[in-house]
């Protein structure tokens, strides 16, 4: 199920961010564990990709409080949102997630993932190649045992686009990146292609548009 391409003014300087969502449960599956969040805030959006461990109803119910926590300390730095999801999921199967955070002040992107949510920043203009920043990924689960959380800062420019996708989407999901393509367009693309059988699926596309200076 896909939902619509939207466009999100991030603040009052900052230019828009259009998204997209692409997401299904496994097949014969009611309710899936993958959650996502597109939450402005004071200082910028905060973008998120949520996997509840396991599948099915416990999967969905720690996936929600995670996400519930995110948008509404959206505003606060990464590593500590995934510290207050940490202690809030103690009772809970855990998730594991990739958070992003674009600074409506400057376009520095700040992103960290506990466990294999994976995360691709595409560089719009990269010289004619197709530039791809990886994130690295700290193996853990929070709500149970948090890696050394260490965020990475990037710039980001208009047009540079941010895959997010949980582990129901085949690691060469950022091989279906194409030009031209809308973010919802992308996000559908590579769900078609790249999704499992096996597992829910999520994915989420973010392209920063506009200029600041």
């Amino acid at each position: 199920m896909a939902a619509l391409t939207r466009l999100l003014p991030v603040g009052r300087q900052a230019p828009p961010v259009e998204w997209g969502l692409a997401e299904r449960c496994r097949p014969g599956g009611t309710e899936s564990g993958d959650r996502h969040v597109v939450q402005p805030s004071a200082a910028g959006v905060l973008l998120a990709a949520v996997d509840g461990l396991g599948h099915g109803e416990q999967a969905a119910v720690a996936a929600r409080l995670a996400t519930a926590i995110l948008e509404e300390h959206a505003d606060e730095p990464v590593a500590a949102l995934v510290e207050r999801c940490h202690a809030a999921l103690a009772r809970t199967r855990g998730v594991v997630m990739t958070l992003a955070s674009l600074s409506a002040r400057d376009l520095t992107m700040s992103w960290l993932g506990v466990g294999n949510v994976a995360g691709v920043l595409a560089r719009a203009d990269a010289g004619g190649g197709a530039q791809q920043e990886l994130l690295l990924l700290r193996g853990g689960v929070v709500g149970q045992k948090l890696p050394h959380l260490q965020p990475a800062l990037l710039t980001t420019a208009a047009g540079d686009t941010l895959l997010l996708a949980t582990d129901g989407v085949r690691s060469d999901f950022a091989d279906s990146l194409a030009p031209g393509l809308s973010p919802q367009q992308l996000a559908d693309r590579i769900l078609a292609r790249h999704g499992k059988d096996t597992d829910d699926a999520l994915v989420l596309v973010a392209r920063v548009h506009g200029d600041v200076r």
